[in-house]
């Protein structure tokens, strides 16, 4: 297991870092919370930004805190590392005694160290166990999910998660597989895929990849933990400081989107028509707009539109080539 920052950055370079920095500001001190550490990439340059910056880093993963550990060791006493969920941000605060964050972070990619490796289950590319566990201790795997779940469930879970219109297809091949054998690996999964969605000839983007996403988001509850969270980080920032969200796909996106905008002030409740009313007018800090979305004036936006990656980084990194960072700041 790799133990120093050469061999950690090999297995994962932290996407938007500069740009993180920049909105986080960590040259100015304080304490910062690190939602989801992965392998230290983002914290080590948070700390290294002042030497009166703190950082909390939360994870669920195991494998991953161990490593973030060796990373920071340098930063010895400047940092702690929580095993848990970040969803859990407003209990995990408590328990250690904080209040007045100046800035928190929230990476929601999957690492490399979880894609890379082939024994966590999450990538197509080799074969391994279907399991997809972000926290390999606890919880349901996507094995559990494609073996136990009814046709209809799964095909809607599919579509839903993976906005695959395939969906129904992949459902009714995984029930028929099923029936014959037990669905164990990530191979077997992918060729059903294929086989459902018959793509002959080469493709730009493997078949798969919406199906074991939706698994994915399904297996750690990924977007019901961020509707949870967001609401919960503004309420531990100090006045001025800033949550910084980093997504990867359409639907994170649109949660953080949404809920920004909620935490802003803003009615929420036709969000796909023009806001007039309530939505609209000036209000006081902490003023409920809306009764029904639960609108509240407690941010500001400072990124009108998501930041993304640079040319530079998406050719050096091409697994940064989907994200996406939306920035506010507390009230």
């Amino acid at each position: 297991m790799p133990t120093d920052d050469t061999e950690i950055d090999a297995l994962h370079e932290p996407v938007l870092l500069r740009e993180v920095i920049d909105w986080l500001r960590p040259a100015d001190g304080g304490l910062f919370v690190d939602c989801t550490v992965g392998l230290g990439g983002h914290s080590s340059e948070i700390l290294a930004g002042s030497t009166e910056t703190r950082v909390i880093g939360i994870d669920r993963d195991p494998a991953a805190l161990e490593l973030a550990r060796d990373r920071l060791a340098i930063f010895e006493g400047r940092f702690r590392l929580l095993h848990s969920n970040f969803e859990n941000i407003d209990s995990l605060l408590e328990n250690e005694g904080v209040s007045g964050i100046r800035g928190i972070l929230a990476d929601l990619g999957v690492s490399s160290l979880q894609l890379d490796r082939s024994e966590r289950g999450f990538s197509f590319l080799s074969d391994a166990p279907l399991d997809m566990r972000m926290d390999p201790s606890s919880g349901q795997t996507a094995a559990d999910l494609v073996n136990e779940l009814s046709e209809s469930d799964l095909a809607d879970l599919i579509f839903e998660y993976g906005e695959e219109r395939g969906a129904r297809k992949i459902a009714r091949r995984i029930v028929q597989r099923r029936d014959r054998e037990a669905i164990a690996t990530t191979r077997q999964l992918a060729e059903l895929v294929v086989g459902a969605l018959q793509i002959r000839g080469r493709w730009r983007i493997h078949p798969a990849t919406k199906t074991f996403q939706a698994l994915r988001i399904a297996v750690n509850d990924e977007l019901k933990g961020l509707e949870r969270f967001i609401p919960a980080a503004v309420s531990k920032l100090q006045p001025g400081g800033r949550l910084a969200i980093i997504s990867f796909h359409s639907l994170e996106d649109r949660i953080v989107k949404h809920t920004f905008l909620r935490e802003s002030g803003r009615c929420v409740c036709a969000v796909t028509k023009r806001q007039t009313g309530p939505g609209r007018r000036e209000a006081g800090v902490d003023e409920v707009i809306c009764e029904s979305c639960g609108a509240t004036r407690r941010i500001v936006i400072l990124t009108r539109k998501p930041v993304r990656p640079s040319s530079e980084e998406m050719d050096r990194n091409p697994r940064s080539r989907s994200a996406l960072l939306r920035v506010c700041e507390k009230l």
